[in-house]
């Protein structure tokens, strides 16, 4: 997370996304703990940057790592 805010953008959005999706599967123990940290990272590695994000970008960003956990 703290790379993500460092690096802005709209890759805080797709931690975000990513997050609420993992914590889901976790709490209907589809993936354990330790896996929301690993499919956190690779939706945001996975999210193209973009730097000055419109909020239609933001939103998309969410929606795309969302589905990609």
């Amino acid at each position: 997370a703290r790379n993500a805010i460092k690096k802005g953008g709209n890759i805080p959005a797709a931690v975000n996304g990513a997050n609420e999706s993992a914590v889901s599967l976790f709490l209907e123990k589809k993936i354990s703990y330790l896996d929301i940290f690993d499919l956190v990272a690779q939706a945001a590695e996975n999210a193209v940057y973009i730097k000055k994000p419109s909020l239609d970008d933001i939103l998309q960003t969410d929606k795309a790592a969302r589905e990609f956990v």
